[in-house]
């Protein structure tokens, strides 16, 4: 199917055939044609298959007219559950439409507020919101919902798991009735289906399968160690490797510091970004990251959604994470657009049961691979599909 299928505009074609696209992906696909029609929609996409482009497109058509905003209106609100992809879905909104007069803006935590408030003195077309700072400046008379068409919640699963659904509620509360909802989400748990009941009125429901997206473009492959050897690990696949270029996961800021300080010592100049560290200075350094500058960028969760790094061509999981929806998202930084990409995960004995999990999801056992000198002394068992951890036996 090509895009001309999908009832878009003429802007809106030209826009994306310049941008080189040529067919939608499987979200785009589906999701366009239903939010043309006004209808309200949940949908189950992994990240990297073109979720935002599924939502902006259309909203742009649909806001593409000659009405004039009254002063501190919004016409469609994007709530998203971190700053970086605050950021990553204004830059999407305006490359789409760069041919189209509307205005946009992220709004987010972290900064100071007077800026985000002179802009908002004159409304704004599309505001990217994170829940936060959209509710300051609500209760500050900042901004007023009642001109609001769209409301989009995206990445629901995750602003759920950092604990934003008192601040959804209370969004949503001040909403108009009549409005048009979207909501798209990685996985859809039993609490993104009771926040889909109380706050979108019979919607159509899509889902893209998991794990085929994953699959297809990015290697994965996993390397046994034990704890005390991570930081060895990492440094003789950096080298040995010839690595160019890695985001590096890893669970705390403290171990964040850490491995920079291990990895400098061994010749290996590395940065951290984690949530203590101002809007600024994360700004700069992932700039510098995309750019070239900083070759391994060490990252707590906060990066592992939000982020577009161009040809990043290595994820590294050095602490595997609990839930598999946070593997997907990590490794989804990589083998983007198309591009092939690469995963490497560092497994100790007692990551077993998360790694089981992990496999489950994608669906085959992850390939092994040993290196001389890094010899495991706690050996992790082979992994088996359909492990069931022992408390949750029948």
């Amino acid at each position: 199917m090509s895009f001309s299928a999908l009832q878009l505009s003429e802007t809106i074609l030209k826009t994306i055939t310049d941008l080189g696209y040529i067919q939608p992906t499987p979200i785009q696909e589906k999701a366009i044609p239903v939010i043309l029609s006004g209808e309200n929609l949940i949908a189950a996409a992994q990240t990297g298959t073109g979720k935002t482009a599924s939502f902006a497109l259309p909203i742009l058509q649909m806001l593409d007219t000659k009405r004039k905003l009254r002063g501190k209106r919004i016409r469609a609100l994007i709530l998203v559950p971190t700053r970086e992809l605050a950021v990553q879905v204004e830059k999407s909104f305006i490359t789409y439409g760069q041919d189209i007069s509307l205005s946009t803006m992220a709004m987010y935590g972290g900064v100071d507020s007077s800026e985000q408030k002179q802009r908002l003195i004159n409304g704004i077309d599309v505001l990217i919101a994170t829940p936060g700072r959209l509710l300051d400046l609500a209760h500050q008379r900042s901004l007023h919902f009642d001109e609001l068409e769209v409301l989009v919640l995206d990445e629901a699963d995750r602003m759920l798991d950092m604990g934003f659904i008192g601040d959804l509620n209370k969004i949503i509360e001040r909403l108009p009735e009549d409005r048009q909802n979207l909501l798209f989400s990685a996985t859809i748990s039993s609490e993104v289906r009771t926040l889909a009941k109380r706050s979108i009125y019979k919607p159509v429901e899509i889902s893209i399968k998991q794990g085929k997206t994953t699959a297809a473009k990015i290697e994965q492959w996993l390397v046994t160690v034990d704890k005390g050897n991570k930081s060895a690990l990492l440094s003789h696949l950096i080298k040995e490797q010839e690595w160019e270029q890695a985001l590096i996961f890893i669970e705390t800021k403290q171990g964040a510091a850490k491995l920079v300080s291990q990895l400098a010592k061994r010749g290996i100049s590395a940065e951290s970004i984690h949530g203590d560290r101002t809007q600024a200075v994360r700004e700069n350094i992932l700039a510098d990251f995309k750019s070239g500058k900083i070759k391994f960028l060490i990252a707590t969760g906060v990066a592992s959604r939000g982020l577009d790094i161009e040809n990043l061509s290595r994820v590294v999981n050095y602490d595997l994470p609990d839930k598999v929806e946070d593997y997907i998202h990590r490794i989804g930084r990589t083998g983007r657009a198309g591009a092939i990409g690469e995963a490497i995960s560092f497994v100790a004995k007692d990551n077993f049961r998360n790694l089981c999990a992990i496999e489950s999801r994608v669906g085959h056992v992850i390939t092994r691979k040993t290196f001389e000198g890094f010899e495991v002394k706690k050996t992790v068992p082979i992994s088996i599909l359909n492990y069931v951890p022992k408390n949750k036996r029948i």
